[in-house]
């Protein structure tokens, strides 16, 4: 019983791991038009709506995409951005909060998303995983709507990575996959008794 809770727990780390690395270092996982122009991350999209309200101080916001910033930079061999002039895209283009309403699954699904990962570093939960599906379900949606002509949904792309952030999202839960471990420990053992 021990160990299937250590391996638990390591499948666990390695996941929240992932989905950390993926949320906080800003690998895109979408397109979506938003006030910066085009936001490929939920971190992006939080920001700059952040940014738009003034309800959230300006050096927390270059605290969270910072570390974004400097992987883009490193990534594509280019200067590392300074501290200073870091939200100098995020003034660059206004959209409408009709057009931000209709996307308000999207919005939340970016937000949760983003507390997940950083409530996660406390304690891991279903928060991450809850931001991910809304923001999937959201972003679908949407797409469907494109297809119909809806003007408003154009520009939206789903990118495959988002499939590896939902899955490190729900591995990242322990009581979750140690009910994974048990239920198939149960079922090695109940093959073993009829050998």
């Amino acid at each position: 019983m021990g160990s299937s809770t250590r391996l638990a727990k390591l499948i666990s780390t390695i996941a929240f791991s992932t989905y950390f690395f993926i949320i906080i270092f800003q690998v895109p996982i979408f397109s979506v038009p938003c006030r910066k122009g085009i936001c490929t991350t939920p971190l992006e999209l939080t920001s700059s709506q952040l940014i738009a309200s003034e309800v959230v101080p300006l050096f927390i916001v270059k605290a969270l995409i910072y570390p974004g910033a400097l992987a883009r930079a490193i990534f594509k061999q280019k200067t590392i951005p300074s501290y200073r002039n870091l939200l100098h895209d995020f003034n660059t283009r206004t959209i409408s909060v009709a057009s931000e309403l209709q996307r308000l699954e999207v919005l939340a699904g970016s937000y949760l998303s983003v507390g997940g990962a950083i409530l996660g570093l406390i304690k891991p939960g279903r928060m991450g995983l809850f931001g991910i599906l809304l923001l999937m379900w959201g972003l679908i949606r949407e797409l469907i709507m494109g297809k119909s002509g809806f003007s408003y949904a154009k520009g939206i792309q789903i990118y495959p990575t988002i499939f590896i952030a939902l899955v490190s999202a729900f591995f990242s839960i322990t009581r979750d996959v140690r009910k994974i471990i048990r239920t198939f420990n149960l079922k090695h053992i109940r093959k073993a008794k009829h050998f």
